[in-house]
């Protein structure tokens, strides 16, 4: 059996991935088994901001490995500080708890919320109500896929968690009109990555920020895709001037070589975790906090975010130029752009399909968006390159 025929026998098809068997990164390339050189359009869904394989991440990552991987938190390491330090000084946020996976720090904010919720605005015990949102992505837990609008997230994975309730995205009369005395938080995206870079109305954030204030509600962005750069800011809720009261941040935060995690939070959010109430064996371990540590120094001395605020705006522009009946829309910030496609005319699988054949990795979302999310190191040559492509794939098909 060949590599694709023996994963399809051995592994669970809880996947569609292309047929391509990668061996090799480098900044925005990415090499197949048969020596066939791609660009990377997908950065692992942003968690390869940094580019493949990023030579100061690989010293690190060997460093510290040589060094001390894993001993737990039942001890204090020499990494772990460090790496908490520059990241709450950046983001703003005065304490985060560390964890390894999105998921598990969307699981971490949801517990800090209900438990603010009963200690501190007096909610009734086991009422907590949290808001999310219609198109919502937060990871696949049995906790999360509870308040999914995705029917296949949800069905025969019952019995599903209450507590939640979902609202229309980008609707500000929504939000409002779901708050009530249980409210404990509104979990949100400031950008919907897995619905299809799907953007609100501009100073939607902030408008939610000021009423969530005004209740007493935490306001938590789920910035595990969106953050650390990919929209042109640090963080995404910055583009609308907001300070959540909780942030998630995962994926980038590991320099691709690592998957780490956080929830961060204000002093009287985060107070409410005790010794025993949350862990994880590996969250917070030396090797990946050395690799995030040096992945935030990266991200800060080759001006990433800058980069991708700059390319961004040239990629959107070239992308928005094509000529195509089967393109409805063009829409992103930075470089996290999403090309919706219309479904009559084309199919979003197809094109990245044929992008393949082109030496263009890309992967469609929800059947009908080719996500553009590369390395934030990525240049205008390679953007040319890649739109150049696509032109190509849609006059084609």
């Amino acid at each position: 059996m060949n590599t694709l025929e023996l994963e399809a026998h051995y592994c669970a098809h809880n996947y569609h991935p292309l047929p391509v068997v990668l061996v090799k990164g480098e900044g925005c390339y990415l090499w197949d088994e048969n020596g066939k050189r791609y660009l990377d359009m997908m950065s692992a869904y942003s968690a390869v901001s940094h580019g493949h394989c990023h030579p100061r991440l690989v010293e690190a990552m060997v460093e510290q490995a040589q060094r001390l991987t894993i001993v737990s938190r039942a001890f204090h390491t020499d990494t772990l500080a460090p790496f908490l330090e520059v990241i709450c000084e950046m983001t703003g946020q005065p304490r985060a708890l560390p964890m390894n996976t999105g998921a598990e720090a969307v699981e971490t904010a949801l517990k800090a919320a209900r438990k603010w919720a009963y200690a501190k605005k007096g909610v009734a015990a086991d009422k907590a109500e949290i808001i999310v949102c219609d198109g919502n992505f937060h990871g696949r837990t049995i906790t999360i896929v509870s308040f999914s609008s995705e029917v296949q997230y949800r069905d025969q994975f019952g019995p599903l968690t209450p507590g939640f309730k979902r609202i229309a995205y980008g609707d500000v009369d929504a939000l409002a009109g779901a708050i009530t005395e249980n409210s404990a938080a509104f979990l949100v995206e400031p950008i919907q990555g897995e619905a299809g870079i799907v953007m609100p109305p501009p100073g939607y954030l902030a408008k939610c920020a000021e009423l969530c204030k005004r209740h007493n509600v935490l306001l938590i962005c789920d910035e595990v895709q969106s953050g650390l750069g990919r929209t042109g800011k640090l963080l995404a809720c910055q583009h609308d001037g907001v300070q959540p009261d909780g942030l998630i941040l995962g994926k980038a935060l590991g320099g691709g070589m690592m998957p780490v995690s956080l929830f961060l939070a204000r002093e009287d959010v985060m107070a409410q975790f005790e010794p025993g109430d949350h862990g994880s064996t590996f969250g917070g371990n030396p090797l990946a906090s050395a690799v995030a540590l040096e992945a935030l120094k990266v991200l800060q001395d080759e001006k990433l975010v800058e980069r991708s605020e700059c390319l961004g705006r040239y990629m959107l522009q070239r992308l928005q130029a094509i000529k195509s009946d089967a393109i409805c829309e063009v829409r992103g910030r930075g470089l996290f752009i999403g090309i919706e496609l219309d479904p009559q005319r084309i199919s979003a699988r197809a094109v990245c399909e044929q992008l393949m054949v082109k030496g263009v990795l890309s992967k469609e979302t929800h059947e009908t968006v080719v996500r553009m999310a590369p390395p934030l190191i990525i240049t205008e040559a390679q953007i040319d390159e890649t739109v150049d492509a696509l032109a190509q794939v849609l006059a084609t098909l």
